[in-house]
């Protein structure tokens, strides 16, 4: 799975393993099975009437397997229990009632004719319900391009064009998920307002930092209303407009403006609140099963286990941009390491720092094949290939707990002594693949990419600094 086969490297494939298994949903939803079972068997029996089990997100076949065996001790799966999730390819899994359907191809995120047609069933399956009847709703990362619907008068291709330019041009997940809600029925409360149970529980498994869950998948069943301004400020800002991107959503964004939906609940302080009543009677209750914090602490966890006197890092909403591309991490990264590995050998004790988080990369116009996670340990490589030599002791890793990094097979990237050294040896290419985002081909041939497959869950990415004593 580990490029490096040093001993930091093995440590590192244990850390990395149990931040993984730590979001597993399966076990996630096991561990709340208690408070679940009250939705699913009201006084200890099935629920009167049908469940319906909709969803989204790179963990959605593993919640939807979870749900299933919650309710199997019960006696039966209910005949009346069905379903449908949305999930990449690679990501399937045959289960008794819930559909499990790939709607896009793994590495690509972004919506297909797939997607769209599953998220018009999802959404004709809940408008069916009745007040008798339970709607569970899956949300995990990647939700975002596997649920997606387009409102009328903007087209599949117009809502891909817009979030390819927006990604290429740095934009991050939150500007990305403004403009998603503005151009899907399915998103900004889509999901619970079409749906006419009495009751919806949503299960979330965060990718954001934060847990802000009108950003996580775009908010689908969160009474938050899309905001047009908002979305074309995005679009302006960074060029959408003038390019003539997405000229039906700049349209339909400005007639929105022009004609204001009217506003939905919210919680104190203008905050959408997570539990709320649909305009149809449904009231709908979120819980978040697990996040980016629930994996670092996980790692952290095994790092300690293994010796290491560790820093944890929870990763914060709000940090500037210009402090979350992958330039500045890689940076980051690279001055901190070098400081590790001199207190590590100072003290004779190993040490390690382990945060999660998300970072941004701009992409050139000519660029090349990469994820962030690769491109910020190179940036971090190049930075201290300006000392005389890398420190024996010490490891850079950046990886996506989804087990993909950009339009990869990669999770992210490695580098040890080792790794850096081969990387190091011919500098001009290694400034060159920063310069043009074409980490993969150099990592690959110096043995620095971290592949775990698909992992069936997604909570954002988490860095790790390992120094040897």
């Amino acid at each position: 799975m580990m490029g490096s086969p040093s001993p930091l490297g093995a440590d590192l494939e244990a850390i990395v393993a149990a931040a993984i298994r730590a979001v597993q949903p399966e076990q996630l939803l096991a561990d709340r099975a208690t408070e679940l079972k009250q939705f699913l068997m009201p006084a200890g029996r099935p629920h009167p009437g049908r469940i319906v089990v909709v969803g989204a997100g790179k963990a959605a076949a593993g919640m939807a397997a979870g749900i299933e065996t919650l309710l199997r001790p019960a006696g039966a799966i209910p005949t009346l229990l069905t379903g449908l999730v949305s999930v990449p390819e690679g990501s399937t899994r045959p289960l008794e009632l819930i559909e499990v359907r790939a709607t896009r191809p793994a590495g690509a995120n972004l919506p297909t004719p797939r997607v769209v047609e599953a998220t018009r069933a999802i959404l004709a399956m809940l408008a069916g319900m009745d007040r008798n009847d339970l709607a569970i709703v899956l949300i995990s990362g990647g939700g975002s391009a596997l649920l997606s619907a387009p409102r009328e008068g903007v087209s599949l291709e117009e809502t891909i064009a817009a979030t390819r330019f927006l990604s290429a041009q740095g934009a991050d997940i939150g500007s990305l998920n403004q403009v998603r809600r503005a151009a899907c029925a399915a998103k900004a409360g889509g999901l619970a307002r079409a749906c006419a149970a009495g009751r919806m529980l949503v299960l979330v498994l965060s990718d954001v930092i934060g847990d802000p869950l009108e950003m996580i998948a775009s908010g689908p069943c969160m009474p938050a209303a899309a905001n047009p301004a908002a979305a074309l400020a995005i679009l302006e800002t960074y060029g959408a407009v003038r390019a003539g991107v997405a000229a039906h959503l700049v349209r339909l964004l400005r007639n929105d403006l022009a004609h204001p939906a009217p506003a939905l609940v919210a919680a104190a302080g203008g905050t959408p609140a997570s539990t709320w009543t649909t305009p149809r009677g449904c009231c709908v209750e979120h819980i978040v099963l697990g996040s980016n914090a629930t994996a670092v602490d996980a790692a952290a966890a095994e790092a300690r286990r293994l010796g290491y006197d560790t820093l944890l890092r929870h990763a914060l909403a709000g940090i500037p941009a210009a402090d979350c591309t992958v330039d500045s991490i890689g940076i980051r990264l690279a001055e901190e390491g070098l400081g590790l590995a001199a207190e590590a050998a100072r003290r004779g004790r190993p040490l390690a720092v382990i945060e999660g988080g998300e970072a941004t990369v701009t992409l050139p116009a000519d660029h090349g094949v990469g994820g962030r996670n690769q491109q910020t340990v190179l940036v971090a490589v190049n930075h201290i290939a300006e000392q005389p030599e890398w420190p024996a002791n010490l490891l850079v890793a950046s990886l996506g707990t989804d087990g993909e990094d950009g339009p990869t097979d990669s999770a992210g990237a490695v580098a040890d002594a080792a790794i850096a050294a081969e990387l190091r040896a011919d500098r001009p290419t290694l400034t060159r693949a920063i310069a043009r985002c074409d980490s993969l081909p150099l990592l690959e041939r110096a043995g620095g990419l971290i592949r775990t497959g698909p992992t069936g869950t997604n909570v954002a990415d988490v860095r790790i600094l390992l120094a040897g004593a």
